[in-house]
């Protein structure tokens, strides 16, 4: 892999040359040798998409390396499949991450690595920890255990508690630009002019622009979206386009949820001896039921959560529309996200005002904080929908 595992890192040149150094002062701190840059608590924040994850888990992987992230060996495989012995991942599947769960991280996390170099938690949105986990990790990383790094990820510092973020280093991943993405699109086989439209369209998000790129259906989905704006002549087409936008938000997380459920289930009861023979298999068999329960009801919290994400993308995306109504509208040379939408885009800004169109966007992003409140999604969908169609 060009670059070893930081290769993957788009747009950001500052954050991997700190990285690196930091690489080196903990290789040094292994030889026993006298470093600095090297600490136990990193914090990686950046707006979403810019691929803080991705960050972490190239830092990870760098420390887990003989070779200091060379991208090849088993180790760097491992961490890139998150199957390493040294490597804890955590991905909360709800809305919340809760203390019970911290706590059993941090007892893990205590143990030494298997492998004599770090043990690393590698905490993805590590801003759904509640109050009460947020405070059992706070513990951990006040006092640190000799060689467990800490790389927590999450949109902003302040999505945190101020106590955490002041023990962390930070790291502030900034929004890559269109032709930086669509650059790394093309040198994985896209076409350019659709790399560089998914790139336009995605708005700096690098997962979202090779989804629009590469998957038929994830385009479809946008250009229904963006055809919102045409329909809404009225109240009965308003209500139809939110029940159409909540229908649609439900049929993509249902399909991301059947392909991540069933093989969560299956390996849960193959854990506890499904299908199996021989002394005390029923009994485990039995004892399952309980770790299944509590499954289903990750499950459902991760299914609320993902359709919630998904109403969230349609949001912005109807919020990047409107923006380029109003950038054409004052005469702003910006680049345009809604690539081969332009002809709705210009109809709509010389059939309207620049302070129609701010009030569409105050709208969308009203619905944005009521869905966050949960607000039932129909009824925040069709107040926004009127409010777009009163402009």
């Amino acid at each position: 892999m060009t670059g070893g595992v930081f290769g993957d890192l788009i747009g950001q040149d500052a954050v991997v040359a700190e990285l690196r150094r930091a690489v080196a002062a903990a290789g040094a701190v292994l030889r026993g040798e006298p470093a600095a840059g090297m600490t136990h608590a990193w914090l990686f924040t950046g707006p979403p998409g810019s691929g803080r994850s991705v960050a972490a888990r190239a830092f990870a992987a760098a420390l887990l390396c003989q070779d200091g992230g060379c991208g090849e060996c088993a180790s760097c495989h491992q961490v890139r499949a998150g199957t390493h012995a040294d490597l804890l991942l955590v991905r909360p599947d709800g809305l919340s991450y809760g203390v019970k769960q911290t706590r059993s991280l941090v007892l893990r996390a205590a143990g030494s690595p298997a492998g004599g170099r770090w043990r690393v938690v590698l905490f993805e949105d590590a801003d759904r920890a509640t109050e009460q986990a947020a405070n059992a990790l706070l513990k951990a990383i006040e006092e640190p255990v000799p060689r467990t790094v800490w790389l927590l990820c999450a949109p902003s510092a302040e999505e945190l508690v101020t106590t955490i973020r002041s023990r962390c280093r930070l790291l502030v991943l900034r929004t890559p630009s269109s032709p930086a993405i669509a650059r790394a699109l093309a040198a994985e086989g896209v076409e350019e002019e659709r790399a560089l439209a998914a790139a336009r369209a995605a708005q700096g998000h690098i997962g979202r622009a090779r989804r629009l790129a590469t998957d038929p259906e994830a385009a479809r989905r946008r250009a229904d979206v963006l055809a919102v704006p045409a329909r809404l002549t009225g109240l009965g087409p308003a209500l139809t386009a939110a029940a159409a936008l909540v229908r649609a938000a439900e049929t993509e997380a249902a399909a991301i949820t059947a392909e991540l459920d069933e093989p969560e289930r299956e390996a849960l009861r193959r854990a506890y001896g499904e299908g199996s023979t021989g002394k005390g298999v029923a009994k485990a068999v039995r004892g399952s039921a309980g770790a299944m329960r509590e499954l289903e009801d990750r499950q459902k919290s991760r299914a609320t959560r993902l359709k919630r994400d998904a109403l969230d993308r349609a949001l912005l995306d109807l919020a990047a529309f409107y923006r380029d109504v109003l950038a054409v509208q004052v005469g702003s040379d910006v680049e345009l996200a809604s690539a081969r939408h332009e002809r709705e885009v210009e109809r709509l800004a010389r059939a309207t005002r620049p302070e129609s169109t701010v009030r569409r966007i105050e709208a969308i992003m009203a619905c944005r904080e009521r869905l966050e409140l949960s607000v039932a999604p129909l009824l925040a969908m069709e107040e926004m929908t009127l409010a777009l169609t009163a402009g």
